[in-house]
Parts: C-alpha cells; structure tokens; sequence
C-alpha cells in the first residue's frame, strides 16, 4: 500500500499519470455487451462490424423516369430523337427496382410523353445511367468500422444498411456521485440563509455525459462520519467509480480522505493545482474514489484534469481534444460555383505536415461521412482547390488519434482493414488511416511525402517482376524501402456456376466486364493480358466501367450486373463466386525510408507476419505468407 500523503503539493501531472497507471493496472476496464443498432450512437465498438448485405442490395433507380436498355437509345439526338414504345420502357421512380431487362434510367424531365403511350427522348444514354448498382455504397463482407470505433449517426444508418441489426460496444461506465455537507441543500427556487442549493452534481453528471459516462446521483449525505462511510460503501458496490463531492480538504467535517483510507487507499490528497489543490484521489476494493473539492470551480479543474482522464482510461483511449489544422490536399478538389461545399476527407500527419484525401461526394454513400477525419469547407463562387494547396479542415475527430495515425496507401485489399482491427485491439494500439488510390496512388504520394507506406502490386510486363522496376524508376535515388508482404492471387472472378464457360483471360470477351480504376496494380495487369493476348478493348463490354476496390467488383458479379472481372480469390470467396486462377502476384509494402524504423511502422509489419493476420488470411482464402 502507498504512503498516504495529507495535503501534499504532488505535481498534478505526474499524480494523475500514476494513478490511472495504478488503476488500470487492476482492472479498472470495461466489459462488453450487445446493443441493437438503433441505440448504439456515440458507443465505442468493442469488435469489427461487417456488412451482412450490400448497400443498395438491388439495382435501384437514381432518379424518377423510365427503365430503358440502354441500347435502344443508342444514336438519339436532339435532329434525329428516337420514339421508345411500350413495352421498351417502365415508369420508375427514385428508389425503385430496375427490372431485370433494363440498365438505365431516363430522367422525367428528359422525356416527352405521347398521347399514345410512347415516349420521345432526344439523347442516349449509357448502361447503369441513373442506376445506383448492387453494393455502391456498401458491400456485403466489407468491414464498416473497425474495433474502437465511436458509433456515429452516420454509421448507424451504414450499420442498417449493411444488415446489421446489432452490434457489440463497450459497457458505458457508472460514477456514482455523492454530495455531502450539513449546509448543502437540494434546488429550491428560495433557500434559506446559510442553506446552499447543491448544483455540482448536476454539472459533474453533464460532464461525464459528454465523455461517455453515466451517472448515479446519490442522495447528499450529512456531514457525519458514519454516514459518509455507509455511503461510500454502498456506492462502490453499485458503481464502476465514485466521486465524493466536498469533505476533502482538512476542516473538522472533511471526512473524504480518512474514510477511503478506511476502506481501502489513499494514493494522492493534495495536488499542485489551483483551484483543485485539496483533491484526493483513491480505490475501494479496486473502485476508484475522488474527492472532488466542494467549491465549484475548483471541482471543474479536477473533473476535467483528473475524471476525465479516468473515463477515458475506461475505454482505453485517449481525452479528445477537437480542433482545426491545415492541411495539403492529395489530390485536386472540383466544386461548382453555385454552393458553399462540405467534403470529407481522410487525414494523415507526416512530417511534411497534415495531408487530406478527399472522400467520394455522391448523396447516396453513407460511408464517406463513417470514414472521414474532417471536413473540408469549399466556399461558394470558387471552383474549388489543386492537390498541393494548403486548405483548413475542421476534424471529426481527436486531433490526437490523426497525429499518430499510420498513415497508408495505394492498392485495396481487406487484409489493410484486417491489420488495422489486430492493431486496435493491441496493447499498443494506434489509429490506421488509409485511402485506395491504386499502386500508382502510392508512389506518388510517397514521392510527395504523402504517406508512410503504401500496398503496391505493380507488374513490369517485360521482365514479368513485381514492383522492383517501379521502385528503380520512380525512386532512382532512393528514399524507400520495399518490403515482401503477401502472395495474392489474381483471376478471374464469375458468377457461380461460371455459365459463360471462362477458363482463360481471353474469355472475357463472351460476358460484361467490370474493370478496376486507372492506376491500379490490377488495371496494368488486365491492359498487360489483353495487349498479351491480342484483344481489342473495344471488343470488351463494359471495360470502361470502373470499380475502386476488388469487393465493389465482386458485388456487381454476384448482383448480374456484370459477368466476370479481374480481382483475387479472397474478394470473391466472400461473394460465393467461381474463380479462374491466373498468377500469384506479389503485394508489398512500399515504405518511406524515414518512417522504416519508427515503432507503428515496425508494428504494422509484425501485424503483417503475426498469427493473428496468418489466421484471418487463411480464412479469407488466396494469400500466401513466407
């Protein structure tokens, strides 16, 4: 048992960070408990959440119109207009079903209705125009938020949409509160003299709501001895912590620091602090107990330098701390002149200084607002802002958590997301914040200092090596380190039952095609087979239509909007797909220098080779580890 100190003049700093290390170091924690979406907002996430469905789980209309396929359109203009007959066409409206014959949608206002029941339009439009397609927003497998993540509205409604109906969150911490004194007197709108209305217990519990706890507010308790102790006792049976509110300094009544000392311990009473100094700080049975002084404003200072902390040790995480940084932006910002613009952004800090990627603007992507840091003002009558500019952004989040993110980049694979759940639930956990932008992405952004690493995959079609070459061209004086991460396999993904009877890449031709985004390790290797193979893109339907990540392409084959697409094995295990094996590629870690050694990075890659990642890579299917 530590010394019990009186009224000593500890530095407050150093008090508090013993205490919450004693504390903790008992089992001062949470528990776990499963809570229906609806209610889980502003919860903390005790594991990962996956979407159970895609999001939107059919092909639905974006706007009010008429369903149409799309090459019966093909070659209106506004001197030559195409006449649509019933039967080519069905009336829909935003939200709806797009029935099975039809793969885009003419908006009402592009339309002129006849007297005999067809309809005039004046432009053609494009398979999947004014559709919102089978997982755009959401797909089924895809992790929504990883473990330790606060619960947003904006995630409740993902959460919905992605099939989850509940999720497992941490158990919100009681603090019993216990007003004492002879003179202290419930609220009354006329007190007599010498009667003190007694607020602080309505304040300390507005406080705690804001940081995440509940409160119990005991009855105020006499200034007798016997008294307080029965109160103590009771409370730190019914309670995660207690705060005893005045009898903490060293008058005849101040009883606070004796009784805890009775009970179980005194560690610190007296902190260099002022107001706050006659705090006391404790444990019953392993609760924590805080003398708060009775003066209001010394009561504040220990709620918020002491309590806070205490809370925050809880749920094993830091005091949020909410601000505005400035920051560059990796890539170029278009807005219309007509509004003040509101963007989400992801955020990143380097030693170049705060860096923000945009996030995808369209109304319908609820995850855009779950996976942004901060929010990016664009203000009316400017067009927006170059990659590069310095711009201001207000965060989301705790600047603290964005300060030390690992910050990564380049190609998609879910095992990022699946590193960064491992990573969150260690002893020493950090943030990962990433962005899939393409292999490509991540050697610009390291080029620019952009990123600490970034996942790249980038085949040299003359040699048939990944990734060296590009490192040699793109950093002839070095400055990086590439790193060996996991084998993946790359094919082609088909609906089950593969009834096109795709065996080799060539047969690509006999289906609709999804593509992934210029830039992509997987878009070079699809140019690089068809060139192989001496196709014509122009003989590939669909090879326009663009796809960020190896899942959204798996979604739309699973949906028929598409027939087959390049991707790897795991994405489309998830999807229930058959899978025509091309190569094993290699998927490496693209490093800065600089940050090589540092401890998140280092963490990252043992992350990578750990256990846990090998366990959760072989039930993902199609990776290999050496």
């Amino acid at each position: 048992m530590l010394k019990h100190n009186y009224l000593n003049n500890t530095d407050i700093e150093a008090a508090r960070a013993e205490y919450i290390s004693l504390i903790s170091g008992r089992g001062f924690h949470c528990s776990t408990e499963s809570v229906p979406t609806q209610k889980a907002n502003g919860r903390i996430l005790s594991r990962a959440v996956y979407a159970r469905i895609c999001s939107p789980h059919y092909n639905a209309s974006a706007m009010d119109g008429i369903a149409v396929r799309a090459s019966d359109t093909y070659g209106a203009s506004e001197t030559d207009p195409i006449v649509l007959k019933k039967g080519q066409y069905d009336v829909v409206d935003t939200g709806d079903p797009i029935p099975a014959c039809r793969d885009s949608v003419i908006m009402v206002e592009d339309i002129t209705e006849r007297a005999d029941g067809t309809v005039t339009i004046l432009s053609a439009v494009h398979p999947w125009q004014n559709v919102r397609q089978v997982g755009e927003d959401i797909c089924m497998g895809d992790m929504i938020a990883p473990s330790e993540t606060r619960v947003t509205p904006a995630l409740c409604g993902a959460f919905l949409a992605g099939g989850v109906t509940s999720v497992e969150v941490k158990k919100i911490p009681l603090v019993g509160i216990i007003p004492t004194g002879d003179e202290i007197v419930s609220p009354v709108s006329n007190p007599a003299e010498g009667e003190i209305i007694e607020f602080n217990s309505t304040v300390f519990s507005s406080m705690l709501s804001q940081w995440d706890a509940e409160s119990l507010i005991y009855p105020i308790v006499k200034d007798k001895k016997e008294l307080l102790r029965a109160a103590v006792e009771k409370a730190c049976e019914e309670c995660d912590a207690v705060l005893v509110l005045a009898g903490s300094s060293a008058g005849r009544d101040d009883y606070t620091s004796a009784i805890i000392a009775e009970l179980g311990e005194v560690m610190f009473h007296g902190l260099a602090v002022k107001p706050g100094k006659p705090a006391v700080l404790g444990a019953v049975n392993n609760v924590p107990v805080i003398g708060v002084p009775g003066y209001p404003v010394s009561g504040i200072v220990i709620m918020d330098e002491i309590v806070r902390s205490i809370v925050s040790c809880w749920y094993s995480s830091e005091v949020r701390d909410y601000c505005c940084v400035k920051a560059r932006l990796g890539k170029r910002v278009v807005s219309s002149l007509k509004y003040k613009e509101l963007i989400r952004v992801t955020l990143g800090k380097t030693d170049s200084g705060y860096v923000a990627v945009p996030l995808g603007r369209g109304a319908g992507v609820i995850t855009s607002f779950t996976k942004a840091d901060g929010i990016l003002t664009v203000p009316q009558n400017s067009e927006g802002f170059e990659a590069g500019d310095e711009v201001e952004i207000r965060l989301l989040r705790e600047k603290s958590q964005i300060d030390g993110a690992l910050v990564i980049t380049g190609s998609h694979d879910p095992l990022i997301d699946e590193a960064a759940d491992i990573i969150a639930g260690s002893e020493n956990s950090f943030r990962v914040s990433s962005s899939h932008v393409g292999s490509m992405g991540a050697v610009t952004a390291l080029r620019n200092g952009q990123a600490h690493l970034g996942f790249i995959h980038l085949l040299d079609t003359v040699s048939g090596e990944y990734n060296k070459s590009y490192v040699e061209k793109y950093f002839p004086d070095g400055g990086v380190r590439l790193v060996k991460g996991v084998g993946r396999i790359q094919g082609i993904m088909v609906r089950k039952g593969n009834p096109l009877g795709i065996k080799e890449f060539g047969d690509i031709t006999k289906g609709r095609y999804v593509n992934r985004q210029l830039g992509s390790g997987t878009r070079i290797l699809c140019d690089y087979l068809i060139e192989k193979n001496g196709i014509d893109k122009a003989e590939i339907e669909g090879y326009r239509n663009e796809e960020f990540t190896h899942t959204a392409v798996a979604a739309l084959i699973a949906a028929g909007n598409a027939d087959c697409g390049l991707g790897i094995y795991s994405a489309a295990k998830m999807y229930g797909l058959d899978f025509v094996e091309l190569c094993v590629e290699e998927y490496d870690v693209l490093i800065d220098e600089k940050y090589y050694a540092t401890e998140k990075v280092q963490s990252f890659l043992d992350t990578l080779k750990g256990e846990k990642m090998k366990e959760r890579l072989e039930m993902m299917g199609g990776y290999t580890l050496e």
